[in-house]
């Protein structure tokens, strides 16, 4: 019986546990199907607009695809906590292959009006909201305890998996399908996804009383926390942690205009097709990628390891405006990839080691909407501007922005308190672990888990 068990422990864990299986797959489908939306409809808007509006227009498009993550955060969280995960999970996947099914048969019979677009990407964005937060509040009810941390893994990796595949995918099918393919295949993965976790049995569904019991305690532990500290006093107690958080959120403006940006850069300036755009997004998504797997080794002190990032990240972004060529823009995009991930692996484990335990909820919760808030004002500032200045411009603009921040960043370390960072009590073992997510790439969803974030493994499932 040991055998078998450690023999079975040897399968990947989607293989071996059928519910986690089921239910990672509605995470690739939707996420994927997300992106590729948001990405192909960008294009789509880009594409086939000759008039001076196209970059205030795909600037809108991306400001109301991540905004309902953001707005909807509260009422998210109150329907995460009270409904079934399982429901919760349903219904936001179904809600979205609906939409994009009416979606697509409107586009099929004539072609509806931009508004309609708009419309579906609200709604697909406002279902994503509920499903990826949900997603992850269920993963300890999918395994058993000693593979939490695996299925965590494995659900934040799929979701930048997912992310990329989805970008890569996006401008290709509207070359070759045009927004209606790309609308329909949103539309079969949204209810294949449905019909996965319709038919997948949660254990651990709220109403147990095992469940419910200790989900009441720790709710009302989490309350009592969260009004004994509020956000101001965790902050004011945290100066250190506050500057670092406002550099990034500035860079962050900067940085995520990249995605109104090189649509038109690809349009305007390089006048080639959606292979690259796919090509832009493969190499953004490829390099974030290795950024979070070869940060951590990274020596020297977070904020200059980090300045030094966006120093490089200025450069890469100010490559494309010096030098019109798909080769530069694409490398420039694989650095600018990089910086991201390594920015985040560093000062998340950063602010993992200096937040005390109670607070990181709220902390980690406010940092989230904080760096998602500036995804739609950038898009809209960017889209607005690249109706007025031409794109190399803008790329110029974006390494101008992010270099005074480089700057502000190494001077917090350097002339802030003295060594913040420096020797910083290890996290106990039972710590949470989360997903790097500065800078984050504007998927449907960039908004926070509502679960407890600091609820130790082995907590309430």
């Amino acid at each position: 019986m040991t055998a078998d068990r450690a023999a079975g422990r040897g399968r990947p864990l989607v293989l071996r546990n059928r519910r986690f299986g089921a239910v990672w797959a509605a995470q690739v489908l939707t996420q994927a199907a997300g992106r590729m939306f948001q990405v192909g409809a960008v294009w789509w808007l880009v594409a086939r607009s000759a008039d001076p509006g196209r970059g205030l227009a795909s600037g809108a498009f991306l400001a109301v695809s991540t905004l309902p993550a953001v707005a909807l955060a509260p009422l998210v969280a109150a329907v995460v906590s009270r409904f079934p995960h399982r429901a919760v999970l349903a219904v936001s996947a179904a809600a979205a292959g609906l939409v994009a099914l009416g979606t697509a048969g409107w586009m099929c019979a004539a072609t509806p009006p931009t508004a309609v677009v708009y419309g579906a990407a609200l709604l697909l964005a406002c279902s994503q909201a509920f499903f990826d937060p949900c997603l992850t509040t269920s993963v300890p009810a999918l395994v058993e305890d000693a593979d939490i941390e695996a299925a965590t893994g494995f659900e934040l990796g799929t979701q930048s998996v997912a992310g990329l595949a989805g970008g890569l995918l996006g401008p290709l099918v509207v070359d070759a399908a045009g927004l209606t393919g790309v609308v329909a295949g949103c539309a079969g993965a949204g209810l294949l996804a449905a019909v996965l976790v319709g038919a997948t049995r949660f254990p651990a569904a709220p109403g147990t009383p095992p469940t419910a019991a200790s989900t009441a305690t720790d709710a009302a532990s989490t309350a009592t926390d969260t009004a004994r500290r509020p956000l101001r006093r965790i902050l004011a107690d945290l100066p250190f942690i506050r500057r670092v958080l406002l550099c990034f959120t500035a860079a962050n403006v900067f940085t995520t205009a990249v995605f109104v940006v090189m649509p038109l850069y690809t349009r305007t300036v390089l006048h080639a097709d959606g292979s690259t755009v796919a090509a832009l997004e493969a190499a953004l998504g490829a390099g974030t990628l290795a950024g979070a797997a070869t940060g951590g080794r990274l020596r020297g002190a977070p904020t200059a390891v980090g300045a030094g990032c966006l120093a490089l990240m200025a450069a890469a972004l100010a490559l494309p405006g010096l030098a019109a060529a798909r080769p530069a823009a694409v490398a420039a995009m694989a650095v600018a990839g990089w910086c991201v991930g390594v920015i985040g692996v560093r000062f998340v484990a950063l602010f993992q080691r200096l937040v005390p335990v109670g607070d990181r909820p709220g902390f980690f919760a406010v940092m989230q909407a904080l760096l998602g808030a500036t995804l739609p004002v950038s898009s809209l500032v960017f889209g607005l501007l690249g109706d007025h200045l031409s794109p190399r411009t803008l790329c110029l603009v974006q390494a101008a922005g992010v270099l005074p921040v480089a700057a502000a960043l190494w001077w917090t370390g350097r002339y802030g308190p003295a060594a913040p960072e420096a020797a910083p009590e290890a996290a106990p073992e039972s710590a949470p672990r989360h997903e790097p997510v500065l800078f984050p790439i504007p998927s449907p969803s960039p908004a926070p888990s509502p679960a407890p974030a600091a609820e130790p493994v082995g907590g309430a499932r």
